[in-house]
C-alpha cells in the first residue's frame, strides 16, 4: 500500500485548503496559523492536526520540520496562502516591501523545507497592471529556492464550487525531480446557486423588505430608489444572488450585519448554512464565533473543492510522476 502524500498548510486559516487536500487523501502534518478565531474552527475540524498557532516569523525551517516529524526533501506539498496586503495598495508595489513580508516568510520555508512541490494560492490582482513587475518578481524568488514554477488563474465555479471565484494559483516542482509543474483542467460546469438553498435565515421586514422587493436577481443598492438608499451603502451591499448563476466571491471583509448578498428567492441574506455551502464547506463542517466571523472565515479560505481538485492534480500528474522517475 502505498502511503498517503504529505503536506503542510502555512497560513491555514480555518481549514479550506486542509480539507481539499484531507478529501484528496493526503496526510497532513503541520498547519501554520495565528489568528485565534482560525485556529479555534481549525481544531475543532482536524484534531488530528498539529498546530503550531503563532507568528510564522517566528518558526524556523528546523522547527516546523521537528513538528511535522519530516527531514530535509521529504515533504510532498508545502501548501501557503499568504496574505500580500502590500500589492493591493496604491503606489509603488515592491517584493521586499514591509508588508510583503509573508510571502518572504513562505519563500523561507520552502528554501529550508525542500518539498517535492507547493502550491500558493493568491488574488488576481497580483498579476494586474504594474503589479505584474512584483508577481514576476515573486516568480523568480521560487525559482530561485530550487523550483521550476507555473502561475495559473483558476475559477472555483469550474471544480464543483458554486461560486465565482477567480485565484491565481502557483504550483512548484523540485528541480532535481525533473517533472514540470501543471494544473488541473477545469472538472464542472457552473453550478447555480440556488442548489445551496437552506432555508434557515431571518425573513426581512418593513424596510429592508421593500429594499429586497425592488432589486432585481443580480442587482444591487444601486437598482434602490432614493428614498431606500442609506448613506452608509458601500459597492457590495445588497447584492441579490440570481439562483440560476454561481454566487459572486465571497469577500472576508463584509459580512451578514453589512448586508452583502440578498437571497434570490427568499427575502432575507443568505444564511450561514448558505455561506458554508457556497464555499463549498459541507453542513458538517463546524465554525467558531458569530456569523460575521464565519463569513470572514470562509471568504477567507480556499474553497475545499477547488484545492480539492489540485491537490488530486499534484497526486496523479507531480507526485506521481516523481516516483516513476525515481
Amino acid at each position: 500500500m502505498v502511503d498517503k502524500p504529505t503536506v503542510i498548510s502555512l497560513f491555514a486559516g480555518c481549514g479550506g485548503s486542509s480539507l481539499g487536500y484531507k478529501l484528496a487523501g493526503y496526510k497532513e502534518l503541520l498547519a501554520v496559523e495565528w489568528d485565534d478565531n482560525a485556529v479555534a474552527t481549525f481544531k475543532l475540524n482536524f484534531p488530528g492536526v498539529p498546530v503550531y498557532h503563532g507568528d510564522i516569523a517566528k518558526l524556523s525551517g528546523s522547527e516546523c520540520m521537528k513538528l511535522a516529524g519530516v527531514q530535509v526533501g521529504e515533504l510532498d506539498v508545502l501548501d501557503a496562502s499568504p496574505p500580500c496586503q502590500g500589492f493591493s495598495t496604491a503606489g509603488k508595489r515592491k517584493l521586499h516591501d514591509a508588508r510583503n513580508s509573508l510571502f518572504m516568510e513562505f519563500a523561507r520555508l520552502l528554501q529550508e523545507l525542500q518539498p517535492k512541490a507547493f502550491v500558493m494560492e493568491n488574488v488576481t490582482g497580483l498579476i494586474k497592471g504594474h503589479m505584474k513587475q512584483v508577481y514576476l518578481q515573486m516568480m523568480q524568488a521560487l525559482r530561485d529556492c530550487g523550483y521550476k514554477v507555473k502561475g495559473q488563474v483558476l475559477n472555483a465555479m469550474y471544480y464543483n464550487v458554486p461560486q465565482r471565484r477567480e485565484r491565481v494559483i502557483v504550483v512548484g516542482v523540485r528541480n532535481d525531480l525533473g517533472v514540470r509543474p501543471s494544473h488541473p483542467k477545469p472538472q464542472t460546469s457552473p453550478i447555480a446557486v440556488k442548489k445551496t438553498s437552506a432555508d434557515d435565515g431571518e425573513r426581512f421586514v418593513g424596510t429592508m423588505l421593500k429594499r429586497w422587493h425592488t432589486i432585481p436577481p443580480g442587482g444591487n443598492f444601486k437598482d434602490l430608489p432614493p428614498y431606500l438608499r442609506t448613506s452608509a451603502i458601500y459597492s457590495n451591499a445588497f447584492r441579490k444572488l440570481d439562483g440560476d448563476k454561481p454566487a459572486y466571491t465571497i469577500p472576508k471583509e463584509a459580512g451578514f450585519t453589512t448586508g452583502t448578498f440578498l437571497h434570490w428567492t427568499e427575502p432575507r441574506y443568505i444564511s450561514q448554512t448558505e455561506i458554508q455551502r457556497i464555499g463549498s464547506f459541507p453542513d458538517t463542517f463546524v465554525f467558531t464565533g458569530n456569523k460575521d466571523v464565519l463569513h470572514g472565515q470562509v471568504g477567507n479560505s480556499v474553497p475545499p473543492n477547488l484545492m480539492k481538485a489540485i491537490a488530486e492534480h499534484i497526486r496523479d500528474n507531480i507526485l506521481q510522476a516523481t516516483r516513476e522517475v525515481a
